[in-house]
């Protein structure tokens, strides 16, 4: 198990599978993710602009490392539909050596 405060998982919320599927590739084609997983089928409730709502999700959990993240901000929000897109960068407290070291080489550091 290494330390690994440069790798993030960075979470973000699309409103379908197209979406974020052209999105994560994207990232991924750009070397700004090392991975993105899209997790279909989930179900949000938020707040927005005051009224309370429910949405059908898919999320993707971006691997990045802390150095890349500015870029794979910009990339999402360029591409994101969502007015106010869920980006949640979260740190990496420990992890396989041998996949922190694949994510950080896929990225470029």
């Amino acid at each position: 198990m290494e330390h690994a405060d440069d790798v993030l998982v960075v979470l973000c919320a699309f409103p379908d599978g197209e979406t974020a599927r052209q999105i994560g590739t994207l990232l991924v084609e750009r070397q700004l993710a090392a991975c993105v997983n899209l997790v279909a089928n989930v179900e949000s409730i938020y707040r927005w602009k005051g009224v309370v709502e429910n949405a059908a999700e898919v999320v993707a959990w971006i691997k990045t490392t802390r150095s890349r993240y500015p870029e794979v901000e910009a990339a999402v929000r360029a591409a994101h539909p969502y007015e106010v897109p869920e980006i949640l960068a979260l740190p990496t407290e420990a992890g396989f050596a041998g996949y922190l070291g694949w994510v950080r080489d896929a990225v470029g550091g």
